[in-house]
């Protein structure tokens, strides 16, 4: 059964409008999948396309990652969000293969990612930008590009001694790459180098140099980090189209605008645990999330004793400094020329 605060009424009477289900926009069939999901930690999706269970990573005596279960729901974004050092880079490194955990498994499609290299697991179906852009500086957009396609042929080193076995494939590869730059409006990039592009605009080329491989889950970390305005609406627009193409993503920010505005599912971190889960509109309302973000006693009353307690040590500074002293810490001295 749905929670208590699972939305009803005319928003889930909205959600259910329209053609059948065959004939609905991605996003709207992503919102009626997760329209009477309880909006709890670990919850079950109606068709999850990640899963992971019990995966924790500790560096010393430092726990980053501690989650005991999440599931991401095919077809729909899903926002990742917490203060910094909540652990949300490092499951992203998990997931895609960069790292490690010390317990836990993860699976795509009921298949297990434990243990598979990161170009293995893109190769299942799973990419991912990074916070910092990884295109090498000193290839041209175009060759960027073409580093993303997979399976090539001419890889191979007696294939790539006859041309004929891959001169087809390669031009397939070429069309596809400007495709795509024509899509994120880099096509006049092509030829220059990718280290002349600006910060946003690499952005873009991460982006579209992951769809070179035909994924099915895209994991974005940041991306609209470091991005002019200008930029933003665009690169905004373009996480839109993927779930309209029928892909499932993963996004990491911080702007709970962008998160509010493209977000099917929000799940939020803090100390690297799961501490919520829900539509955009559930976050705010949930006391955990404030806590996390602005302290557990942010908003508390402070004591009678609290309050005298600031007041004599503000009293005592004021007096300090009126007789030319300086306070530093828990001491007091004397200032010069008294």
């Amino acid at each position: 059964m749905p929670a208590e605060n699972t939305p009803t009424g005319a928003h889930a009477a909205s959600l259910g409008k329209g053609s059948p289900a065959g004939g609905r926009a991605p996003q709207r069939l992503a919102q009626a999948a997760l329209r009477d999901v309880p909006w709890e930690v670990g919850v079950a999706k109606p068709d999850p396309a990640i899963v992971v269970e019990n995966v924790t990573r500790t560096f010393g005596g430092l726990t980053a990652v501690s989650v005991d279960r999440l599931e991401v729901q095919r077809g729909g974004i899903t926002g990742l969000i917490g203060p910094n050092g909540a652990g949300k880079t490092t499951l992203f490194n998990l997931l895609t293969g960069f790292d490690q955990p010390n317990t836990g498994t993860w699976s795509f499609d009921g298949r297990p990612l434990g243990k598979l290299a990161p170009h293995q697991v893109a190769r299942l179906g799973v990419v991912r930008t990074f916070q910092l852009t990884k295109a090498l500086s000193r290839l041209t957009v175009l060759e960027n590009m073409l580093l993303g396609a997979q399976g090539q042929r001419g890889e191979s080193f007696l294939r790539a001694l006859v041309p004929g076995t891959w001169r087809s494939q390669e031009k397939a590869n070429t069309e596809k790459a400007l495709d795509l730059l024509r899509r994120f409006k880099l096509d006049a990039k092509k030829d220059e180098f990718a280290g002349t592009l600006s910060g946003g605009q690499r952005k873009l080329l991460e982006m579209a140099r992951a769809l070179m491989s035909d994924p099915q889950v895209v994991m974005l970390d940041e991306p609209m980090a470091g991005v002019n305005p200008a930029l933003t609406q665009s690169l905004l627009g373009h996480v839109k189209d993927l779930r309209e193409e029928g892909m499932t993503v993963i996004f990491v920010e911080h702007d709970m605008d962008v998160v509010r505005d493209i977000s099917d599912w929000v799940v939020v971190m803090a100390a690297g645990r799961v501490i919520a889960e829900g539509p955009p509109e559930s976050i705010s309302q949930n006391q955990a999330v404030v806590d996390a973000y602005l302290g557990a006693h942010h908003d508390a009353p402070l004591t009678v004793e609290e309050e005298d307690q600031v007041l004599a040590e503000a009293e005592r500074r004021i007096a300090h400094e009126e007789n030319g002293e300086v306070i530093d810490s828990d001491t007091t001295t004397r200032g010069e020329g008294r």
